[in-house]
């Protein structure tokens, strides 16, 4: 392997997420990582990101083929809208490029199911953008539960909430938005690390709460999960609620509350309490988005395949799907037995400083502003 070669991204995407994270990232990711590319579909983005960030190589959605040719594009990664995952990976790996695409992979089974093949016809990694797969906090929690500290854990529950700028891609159901695709797949990747294992039956509700910014999406989200071992998670999810950010779990021991649990806007909090005895942990700001880049450019390197991989991205599509169907037919749903090579563990972690947040172009802020700040969510 040469030590000294980086690979060459194009990001497809210039939303919020895009240019608040993704693209900084690449600063902290330079040990093996490097921004060659912009995909957008607005002439002002493309202008602007490309001078701020010194790029040759810029283009429109149809022009990514000649893109990814011109800038000699090792990998893709992929910050569109829900709905334009699967088209995209599909044309990078026709292209021999890798790909690193946002959750959720995609809003159906087959669609996720069809980006695994084409990955895999083409000999190209695919990899899903679950940015707290690397990250500290997440990780010291999974590693409680597996060392016993909590005795065996009963009981998962999340809430994850936000206000939604009216407006939002996050509002509209053409492009796969909604509650629980949005945040509500954060407190099911949670809940399956945290197992380390699937669920087998799930149920919920689904409300709009006659909020007009909600057509044809969830304003709200509530679920029940079953897994085996009689073991229960329950969480909600809101795109029309105060900001709530948190996962707390329950053994017969103690318990661990994370919250904030899901941001990569600032420090996040354990608070562990185990016999009777309550202690607090701080994990301070990091960069979520580098450690992705850099564990995918290892994997593309080193020819290893990545955590979390296609699968893991379909493992939460197939339940997302049921949860909605759940609420739909107002009944549980049975889920089949699904299996993942590889779960999230320490082994994971990657520490970068935090990076600072630019001024975004044409890019605003998903939330509304909560007790006098902004709170950018992201995927």
């Amino acid at each position: 392997m040469d030590s000294t070669r980086k690979i060459r991204y194009a990001v497809a995407g210039a939303g919020n997420i895009a240019q608040a994270a993704v693209l900084p990232a690449f600063e902290h990711a330079r040990e093996n990582s490097e921004l060659a590319a912009i995909i957008s579909s607005d002439p002002e983005k493309r202008e602007t990101l490309a001078t701020h960030y010194g790029l040759r190589h810029v283009g429109s959605y149809d022009q990514l083929e000649s893109i990814l040719a011109q800038g000699k594009i090792d990998a893709l990664y992929i910050a569109l809208p829900n709905s334009m995952h699967r088209e995209f990976t599909e044309r990078a790996a026709r292209a021999k490029v890798h790909v690193l695409c946002e959750k959720p992979m995609a809003m159906t089974e087959e669609d996720c199911e069809a980006m695994i093949r084409a990955c895999r016809d083409a000999n190209v990694k695919l990899m899903i953008a679950y940015r707290l797969h690397f990250e500290e906090a997440n990780l010291r929690a999974i590693e409680l539960v597996k060392n016993g500290t909590l005795g065996p854990v009963r009981l998962f529950d999340s809430s994850f909430a936000q206000q939604v700028r009216p407006g939002d891609i996050r509002t509209r159901a053409e492009v796969g938005g909604g509650a629980l695709f949005d945040t509500g797949i954060y407190c099911v990747n949670a809940a399956r690390a945290i197992f380390r294992d699937e669920p087998e039956e799930v149920f919920a509700y689904q409300v709009s709460h006659g909020d007009g910014r909600f057509r044809g999406v969830d304003a709200t989200t509530v679920a029940v999960l079953r897994f085996p071992g009689e073991r229960i998670a329950t969480f909600g999810s809101s795109q029309g609620a105060a900001t709530i950010d948190t996962y707390r779990i329950i053994g017969t021991e103690g318990d661990l509350r994370v919250e904030p649990a899901y941001t990569y806007q600032g420090d996040l909090t354990h608070t562990l309490t185990v016999g009777g005895e309550t202690r607090t942990t701080i994990f301070t700001k990091r960069d979520q988005f580098a450690p992705e880049l850099v564990a995918f450019s290892r994997c593309i390197l080193e020819g290893t395949e990545p955590e979390p991989s296609g699968e893991e991205g379909l493992a939460d599509v197939r339940i997302l799907r049921a949860i909605a169907r759940a609420a739909r037919e107002g009944r549980p749903v049975k889920l089949g037995p699904f299996h993942v090579a590889r779960r999230p563990d320490l082994r994971n972690e990657i520490a970068k400083p935090p990076v600072r947040e630019p001024k975004t172009v044409n890019a605003p802020s998903p939330s509304l502003p909560s007790n006098g700040s902004v709170n950018v969510r992201g995927r």
